[in-house]
């Protein structure tokens, strides 16, 4: 079982990878920091895509599978979920970063550059993106495949493709502060690199601790809410234009959820 989910981790964080390089690669056609509209609908539209994958791709099967193994699910489920949203403020309080559009680095105080407090905002960002496509292949693997596969698969097309607009928001920016084309694609593009990690992190945790796999799925979603709450939505709100990053983010909701019915 280990060896497909590892094989399945390795296919669907390869693809969302692939989608934050293609992002990236805006860097090479556009001169200037992208149009601030058009960061507030990508990040919109993030956070309506990880909303719909929380639920649906996570939460939702964490519950199933406790009911499957017998055990009460509101355990693994809230319990989970708190522990994500907990892994997720420990990092943002051990690392420092910057988010887009603030000027105010968080986390410790240290004398890094801006371009490299960015690129540490986003590769916290993608650490759930990573763990929730590698425990959702994890479920597929124990599951046989199945029903479970195309789900999982669902999750990360869902993945890679709002990582095209995201790669692109995020990567612009870094040639903007003074970083050569080719430096700011590769810092947009490594920063992608942490989610194939994280997601053969939670696979080996599922693999070698079969009961642990409902509280993993909803660690994912507690943690993926987490940046949506903490940073997509905030800014996807802020300045003008309020009402389109909102549709944005209706947008990228539908569109996971039916992904994850239609495939899942």
């Amino acid at each position: 079982m280990i060896s497909d989910s590892l094989l399945y981790a390795a296919l669907g964080t390869a693809f969302t990878f692939a989608m934050t390089t293609l992002g990236a690669c805006a860097v090479f056609f556009f001169k200037k920091e992208p149009n601030p509209l058009f960061t507030k609908l990508a990040l919109g539209f993030a956070a309506g895509i990880m909303i719909a994958a929380s639920v649906w791709s996570l939460l939702i099967p964490a519950i199933e599978g406790a009911e499957a193994a017998g055990v009460l699910p509101a355990l693994p489920s809230a319990g989970g979920f708190i522990l994500g949203v907990c892994f997720l403020i420990l990092l943002d309080n051990l690392l420092p970063h910057l988010h887009l559009g603030s000027t105010h680095p968080e986390g410790p105080r240290v004398h890094l550059k801006r371009e490299t407090l960015l690129f540490l905002a986003m590769t916290i960002h993608n650490i759930p993106e990573g763990m929730a496509v590698g425990v959702a292949c994890a479920a597929a693997a124990a599951a046989g495949g199945g029903d479970a596969l195309p789900a999982a698969a669902a999750l990360a097309l869902g993945m890679g493709i709002q990582n095209i607009p995201e790669g692109a928001a995020v990567t612009l920016p870094l040639h903007s502060a003074g970083n050569t084309r080719r430096k700011a694609f590769l810092m947009g593009a490594l920063s992608g690199l942490v989610e194939p990690i994280a997601a053969i992190a939670v696979v080996l945790a599922a693999s070698n601790f079969a009961l642990v796999l409902p509280w993993l799925l909803s660690f994912a979603a507690g943690a993926m809410l987490y940046v949506v709450v903490e940073e997509l939505i905030p800014e996807a709100r802020l300045g003008e234009h309020s009402n389109a990053g909102t549709l944005f983010v209706m947008a990228g909701f539908v569109l996971m959820m039916l992904l994850d019915t239609s495939l899942g």
